[in-house]
């Protein structure tokens, strides 16, 4: 905790960009998802993300490593639908636990490569490594430390929403079963290495806070020193509202009591359209703040045109006004926008943390 404290109160941090993105550059097919483990698996699992940390690992840490080239202080382990609820879908949840280890493991291993390849460059030495050192003006990783974040995503079931129109109490899910299936999550990020966990892309707090209840508990349960934990929601539209109905500041409200390391935005919307809502957070949150919006709004195919120096133009803008401690990219974001953002960022200081007000 105190490593990441330091160089957040020191300089901007940097969270990578897009994985399903990067992935989809690929353009794998069922075999690949497959590998030569799950090629008699009974249902498809062509999309599962999350499983080429087990049956292409070389992929995922390569994207690991192309973020960390561009700047990436922070990067997130490909685990965004590994709970038993999410892998249900591909029969699968069985596998949750491992998926957060395998993942885990892959970006720490990716860490290291980047580590090990930049030490050597500093020191004038030729690397074995068929990774290409960065040619940015980032300093060693031995003075820019980086930082592995276990990503917990907002699941495929919701706790405050009816998945049926004609029975608005209905529930497909119970907080028990959400909250046991993130504590396996949990479990497996920890043992697989990670340095922060990341609650992300939260549309419904009741799910969030299922997450929040589930760490706290492992940590009770294990005795293990807690890592800090980073909560990121999405605004759906122009209201500044979630998906289950909440304000920006109520939102805030009802995670505060985790004590977060940073409360931020992600998702759903381009810079743009972001701003006033990462300026709000900004006045209210008594942590760090964050924030790693799309590539712009996808166009008619669901595709996303943002060029890297738009959105870096953006993020400038936030650092430059005092608004955030980390910057990044979510969906359509790649290797070369946050580089950019990186580039554009690092000469701001950043987000000074309010002095709250002591009540009587």
């Amino acid at each position: 905790m105190s490593n990441i404290k330091s160089a957040l109160e020191s300089r901007i941090l940097i969270i990578d960009g897009a994985m399903g993105t990067m992935i989809q550059r690929y353009k794998l097919e069922e075999g690949d998802y497959r590998g030569e483990r799950f090629k008699d698996w009974a249902s498809d699992v062509k999309g599962n993300n999350d499983l080429l940390s087990i049956t292409r690992p070389d992929i995922i840490r390569a994207i690991h490593l192309e973020y960390l080239d561009a700047g990436a202080d922070i990067i997130e382990t490909n685990t965004f639908s590994s709970t038993a609820i999410a892998q249900a879908d591909y029969n699968m949840q069985s596998l949750a636990y491992e998926l957060n280890v395998a993942s885990a493991k892959v970006a720490r291993q990716a860490i290291e490569e980047f580590s090990s390849t930049k030490t050597n460059t500093v020191n004038g030495q030729r690397s074995s490594s068929k990774f290409q050192p960065p040619t940015a003006n980032r300093q060693p990783s031995t003075v820019n430390q980086k930082f592995v974040a276990g990503a917990i995503g907002p699941m495929n079931k919701t706790l405050s929403l009816s998945p049926d129109v004609n029975n608005p109490g209905f529930r497909s899910v119970s907080f028990d079963e959400v909250s046991d299936a993130y504590y396996e999550q949990v479990s497996g990020l920890v043992d697989g290495g990670v340095d922060l966990l990341l609650i992300e892309t939260i549309f419904d707090t009741l799910n969030a806070k299922a997450a929040i209840y589930a760490i706290k508990k492992y940590f009770r349960d294990t005795k293990k020193e807690s890592l800090p934990i980073m909560i990121s929601g999405t605004i759906t539209d122009a209201s500044g509202r979630t998906l289950s109905g909440q304000t920006l500041e109520a939102f805030y409200t009802s995670v505060a009591h985790a004590k977060p390391l940073s409360v931020g935005l992600n998702c759903a919307l381009g810079a743009a359209e972001m701003r006033p809502h990462i300026a709000e957070l900004s006045k209210i949150a008594s942590c760090f703040t964050s924030a790693y919006p799309n590539a712009g709004l996808p166009n008619s195919m669901g595709l996303y045109e943002e060029e890297p120096e738009e959105t870096a133009h953006f993020l400038e803008e936030w650092a430059k006004q005092g608004f955030v401690n980390i910057v990044g990219g979510c969906c359509g974001t790649t290797p070369d926008h946050i580089r950019h953002i990186a580039e554009r960022v690092k000469k701001f200081p950043p987000r000074k943390l309010p002095v709250m007000e002591m009540v009587a």
